[in-house]
């Protein structure tokens, strides 16, 4: 099982790239059990949508890298 440190890295990856079935369930499983990481994975979804609205702001909504992930 994955620690804590570990978690929160693949999180981070996740956001770049796509995970493996390994490492989603993995993932999951960590983040099934960890109160701690589950609030990380939050924010980090806060801060993504709003460094994205960000952006949207400043170019006027235009379609920046429209091949990006939600």
């Amino acid at each position: 099982m994955l620690n804590c440190k570990d978690a929160t890295h693949r999180m981070s990856e996740a956001e770049d790239r796509d995970l493996g079935l390994t490492e989603r369930l993995e993932l999951s499983l960590h983040l099934a059990l960890c109160r701690g990481c589950r609030n990380y994975q939050q924010h980090l979804h806060v801060l993504r949508d709003a460094c994205r609205g960000y952006r949207e702001e400043l170019t006027g909504g235009e379609a920046e890298g429209s091949g990006t992930k939600r």
